[in-house]
């Protein structure tokens, strides 16, 4: 066994032992021995679960602010994400709110500080029934200027009593969405050392 090559292809490609063992044309008993004689550490569950659905490598990179409007949008990103972003789901970056220039702001610090791709971000709108769920739909499309097909299925939430509602949130609730675990814990680890300081 070429240790250089198994190095290559486990640890740079990012490649399962089950497929090394289909390129090499052996079991995945014989990979997972030669890891070991090569003191090659093995991916954990999670770590090879995350290189499974991420195998050209993270769908994201920090860029650490350089000017002062880089600086603002930083703070102001993780500052939304403190107060309206959702802590609960471990392997998601969620944010909720009514308001279209908050969520774009957000989109913008994701973008602009951590690279990520726009395209794949997902959406999911809350709306009473007694709104058009098209109409509101296109109107959150076309403000952030991303594609209908990014977001789920409308939820309907259904009105009760005479409420200001519809002056407060006349475009509904939109759910922001980007699924990386390793993004989420940067970004919670990014508070905590603001936190540490306060």
């Amino acid at each position: 066994m070429d240790k250089l090559k198994l190095r290559h292809l486990y640890l740079e490609k990012k490649l399962s032992s089950n497929e090394i063992a289909q390129i090499f044309q052996c079991s995945e008993h014989k990979i997972n021995y030669w890891l070991n004689k090569f003191g090659i550490e093995k991916r954990t569950i999670s770590e090879a679960t995350y290189c499974k659905y991420n195998p050209k490598g993270d769908p994201f990179s920090f860029s650490a602010p350089k000017n002062r409007k880089d600086i603002f949008l930083f703070g102001l990103g993780l500052g939304l994400f403190w107060g309206e972003g959702s802590k609960r789901d471990s392997s998601t970056l969620k944010i909720c709110n009514s308001d279209p220039k908050l969520i774009k702001k957000f989109i913008d610090f994701l973008v602009k500080i951590y690279s990520i791709d726009k395209k794949k971000l997902r959406f999911q709108l809350q709306i009473y029934n007694d709104f058009d769920v098209e109409k509101t739909l296109l109107f959150w499309a076309n403000f952030l200027k991303v594609e209908k097909s990014q977001f789920y299925k409308t939820t309907i939430l259904i009105h009760r009593g005479n409420g200001t509602y519809n002056r407060k949130m006349q475009h509904g609730v939109l759910i922001v969405h980007f699924h990386n675990v390793k993004l989420k814990d940067l970004i919670c680890s990014q508070i905590a050392n603001i936190k540490s300081v306060l």
